[in-house]
């Protein structure tokens, strides 16, 4: 199997590859610019109740079945995260301590995450079932890429595309997670009344989950990108 080189380019001269970057960098740079101007919006908005977003979280998992859950702070600018391995939310400080909208709302997305996982709920039983399957592929697909094509085995070349193809279904599973969380965390807030302002932690929210859509069809690209070489060559 030749994998594309006696045809006068590399893949780093392919257009259709040089496009799947383009289309990474301009995905990437419009969610983050949409994200940060969302949360520099409603952060300056407060939520109602006076409660901060650790505060609100920690009534939301207490009335959702995630009451063993714990909270604690981490470095940096929306780095907020749910790790069920120590069963903690990881909120930056700004969304612990801070009251406004934009904070309550991540800050509830995330006890979302431990919501879905208290409860059992099956697309979240499936990211996490992939996860060490997935972190392996990505350590070693790029790698037998390489190998398959500077040896000129197709083999390689196929496995390394099985490999990816991991990553991608990660990455597809992803979505339903973080829009379920998104929205147990706005129907929370409307049944608390925390909120002065629904659409802004829709705004927020869908910004973050943006991201994810993002990463998700860039993804797919280089699959079928990959998949095109293959049945080329």
């Amino acid at each position: 199997m030749y994998m594309g080189y006696g045809y006068g380019y590399g893949y780093g001269a392919d257009l259709a590859y040089l496009a799947i970057i383009v289309i990474s960098l301009v995905l990437g740079l419009a969610t983050q610019a949409y994200i940060k101007s969302a949360y520099k919006k409603w952060s300056k908005v407060p939520a109602s109740m006076g409660s901060t977003g650790a505060q609100v979280a920690r009534r939301m998992m207490d009335s959702e079945g995630a009451s063993a859950v714990g909270i604690t702070s981490v470095a940096g600018h929306l780095t907020d995260y749910y790790d069920p391995r120590d069963n903690r939310l990881h909120l930056s400080e700004e969304n612990r301590t801070g009251g406004s909208v934009a904070s309550v709302a991540v800050a509830c997305h995330e006890a979302g995450h431990a919501v879905q996982t208290a409860t059992g709920y099956f697309p979240i039983r499936v990211r996490t079932a992939l996860v060490p399957v997935v972190n392996l592929a990505q350590q070693l697909w790029a790698v037998i890429l390489l190998l398959g094509i500077f040896l000129n085995m197709a083999g390689l070349f196929q496995l390394a595309i099985v490999l990816f193809s991991f990553s991608v279904i990660f990455q597809l599973v992803t979505l339903p997670v973080e829009i379920n969380a998104s929205h147990r965390a706005v129907e929370y807030l409307k049944s608390t009344g925390t909120l002065v302002d629904e659409r802004g932690a829709r705004q927020v929210l869908t910004a973050a989950a943006l991201t994810y859509v993002a990463a998700a069809l860039v993804s797919i690209l280089q699959l079928v990108y990959l998949l095109s070489r293959s049945n080329r060559n």
